[in-house]
């Protein structure tokens, strides 16, 4: 089983290694980078690729996106900080086969792992529970309310970019938009939150992360 690792944490690559491990022929190759983990994929063509959400450049969802594009059959599985649904949703919408957080045990990631690689969708089983509460409600006719419901897989990753500090300039570098699109990307975004300035962008991304970080410590 060949495996690629894309996160910018050592410690997530170690752990994630010694979980591989009982695979005997397992062959791990790591990324830190969307732009590493693009060449490492179109060169080795993993079985199975383990990706967090929160890169540096292009994020995770950008990620999932361009590896689909580079083969539709390609296995990935979420490993990320975030339990929050509008990303596990996301995530799926974009070609991800499974999705676990880093805060669950090790056998259920070591499962997760296992089950995406054979082919199969997985579901951490708290989030797979608020998915499906989430899609009752809708059924009803309730509304939804996570304040980004509306916001596609771009948007969040815009935003996300804009809590790290990127400059529009930046963000359009980092996932190969032009600064035009960029900029109205985030005037569409503004007027999907309710938002007015630019500013008003930056601090409810920062308020996001802060919030799911401290969901999953």
């Amino acid at each position: 089983m060949k495996v690629l690792i894309v996160d910018d944490h050592p410690i997530v690559h170690a752990g994630l290694r010694r979980l591989i491990a009982v695979e005997r022929d397992a062959q791990i190759r790591e990324a830190a980078t969307a732009r590493e983990a693009l060449v490492s994929f179109k060169e080795d063509r993993p079985d199975l690729v383990i990706m967090d959400l929160n890169l540096p450049g292009a994020g995770g969802l950008e990620m999932i996106r361009r590896l689909i594009i580079e083969d539709d059959a390609a296995r990935i599985l979420v490993f990320s900080v975030h339990d929050d649904s509008i990303y596990v949703a996301r995530a799926f919408e974009v070609g991800a086969l499974g999705y676990v957080t880093k805060n669950a045990p090790p056998d259920e990631i070591s499962r997760a792992i296992f089950r995406v690689a054979a082919g199969h969708e997985y579901i951490e089983p708290g989030i797979a529970q608020e998915l499906a509460l989430l899609t009752v409600r809708a059924s009803r006719g309730s509304p939804l309310s996570h304040p980004f419901k509306d916001l596609t897989h771009r948007d969040l990753e815009i935003l996300r970019l804009l809590g790290e500090g990127y400059s529009l300039l930046q963000i359009a570098d980092a996932i190969g938009l032009s600064y035009k699109t960029v900029a109205n990307n985030c005037s569409h975004i503004k007027n999907k939150l309710g938002l007015a300035r630019t500013a008003d962008l930056i601090r409810i991304a920062i308020e996001h992360q802060i919030s799911v970080r401290s969901a999953a410590d």
